[in-house]
């Protein structure tokens, strides 16, 4: 006479744990992303002139481009500029900051002097002072 177990082993795997999980991880790197501040090494120059910083693009060595701290495409920066010039306050000042690490060749940053040209506004150059 055979014997038959009564408890059957499920398979079954519940995933609500781990939603709860995944939500808590989107929300901790969501934060902590806004917080992270990226230093860069800027080129340095004599200027001693102070410049606004309403809106600023920033491209890495690596190419990474970051408009007003926000990841972007070079495509999406001329849109992106000209909604803020209409939000602004001062659009006939309005001055695009470009803050280019150093070492970063000038026809990655060219594009982002040009689309500041289109949108007739100044473009300025963020560089660090030379030390003397």
């Amino acid at each position: 006479m055979g014997i038959k177990k009564r408890n059957k082993i499920s398979a079954e795997f519940s995933m609500s744990s781990l939603t709860d999980i995944i939500f808590l991880l989107l929300i901790f790197f969501m934060l902590t992303s806004s917080m992270v501040q990226i230093s860069v090494e800027l080129p340095e120059s004599n200027s001693q002139t102070v410049a606004p910083t309403d809106m600023a693009a920033m491209i890495t060595l690596g190419g990474e481009l970051t408009y007003n701290g926000k990841t972007i495409r070079q495509s999406d920066l001329s849109k992106l500029v000209s909604a803020d010039i209409k939000k602004s306050e001062n659009p006939e000042n309005a001055t695009l900051s470009i803050i280019a690490e150093k070492g970063v060749r000038w026809k990655k940053i060219a594009p982002l002097i040009n689309t500041a040209k289109r949108l007739k506004i100044r473009a300025i150059m963020a560089t660090k002072s030379r030390k003397k």
